[in-house]
């Protein structure tokens, strides 16, 4: 058994092995907070810095001159401005917010590229993933694990051709992040949606029921009641996702349920940044404004002893 193919086996034992009966499985897809601090700007930026750069970058440019700080922000403005125009928009600064919060997306994608592009061409065909991910797994008739690895090789491949956007079978490798991750994707969405009504739909009756439903979170196991959030969840399911009241969940009442609308909070601070920042009232930023605004975007050790400073005569 190769390293990639353990991979497959020993994550689906974690899930096995994690998931107790009283714990509560969330399906649901939200975005992450852009931090987990206090957005007040009369304090500090460090909610700003999170945004803009992601927690643990942001904690790196703490340690900076200002000089440092403003020589690097430069150089990541002339990423953000992906047009070339010489001006930053609220949705280039929107999807660089974006990209920043979900780095770890992409650094998964790199990590897995590697062990799958095997002729290093820098595609990824779907032979090269299948034979690297299954390999001889699938010549075996009857695994020790009891997994059915020739049903999960045919769920791949359908994710991997809806990722795939011209047909080819092989993925570049923003189609093989869209692989990866398709909840991130806008033309993935049916296709999480399709496969949790496969996880759920017990019966295979193309919808969700209530006892699908919460016999996907919880396993009565033997307790004689119910633990309290169970009955929320009931009551979740009554009142709120089965929105028709005809006692089942369809595609579209599932598409809501793990793929809600939530609030964009990306796009509500980068008009905050463009608003803060833009001195000629352009609706868009230049080079220069960014860097001369340096301590809102990103920290140095100036910003940082200055809030220390403030931290230090508040006590």
């Amino acid at each position: 058994m190769t390293s990639q193919q353990f991979l497959v086996y020993l994550s689906l034992c974690v899930v096995c092995v994690l998931t107790k009966p009283t714990d509560k499985k969330d399906r649901v897809h939200h975005d992450p907070q852009l931090s987990d601090k206090v957005h007040d700007d009369a304090q500090n930026f460090d909610y700003d810095h999170d945004a803009f750069l992601g927690t643990d970058e942001a904690k790196t440019f703490d340690q900076l001159t200002p000089e440092e700080s403003k020589e690097r922000l430069g150089k990541i403005v002339s990423k953000i401005d992906e047009d070339k125009d010489g001006f930053v928009t609220v949705e280039e600064l929107k999807d660089w917010i974006k990209f920043a919060q979900k780095r770890w997306i992409y650094e998964d994608v790199e990590r897995q590229w590697k062990g799958h592009d095997l002729n290093e061409d820098g595609l990824i065909s779907w032979e090269e993933y299948k034979n690297a991910t299954y390999g001889y797994i699938l010549d075996d008739p009857d695994p020790d694990d009891g997994f059915n690895y020739k049903q999960m090789m045919m769920r791949d491949e359908r994710r991997f051709k809806m990722a795939d956007k011209d047909g080819d079978l092989i993925a570049t490798k923003e189609e093989f992040t869209a692989f990866l991750h398709p909840e991130e994707y806008d033309y993935m969405k049916d296709i999480v949606v399709q496969e949790t009504m496969e996880d759920i739909d017990k019966n295979r009756d193309g919808v969700i029921d209530l006892e699908e439903y919460i016999g996907d979170m919880y396993s009565h196991d033997g307790d004689a009641e119910e633990p309290e959030w169970v009955k929320t969840e009931r009551e979740q399911f009554v009142e709120f996702r089965d929105k028709n009241r005809d006692g089942k969940m369809d595609k579209e009442e599932t598409k809501d349920w793990i793929l809600p609308s939530d609030y964009d909070h990306a796009e509500a601070e980068a008009r905050h940044l463009v608003y803060e920042s833009d001195q000629n009232k352009d609706g868009k930023l230049t080079r220069e404004e960014i860097v001369d605004k340096y301590d809102l975007f990103v920290g140095s050790q100036a910003t940082d002893f200055g809030e220390a400073l403030v931290r230090h005569d508040e006590f």
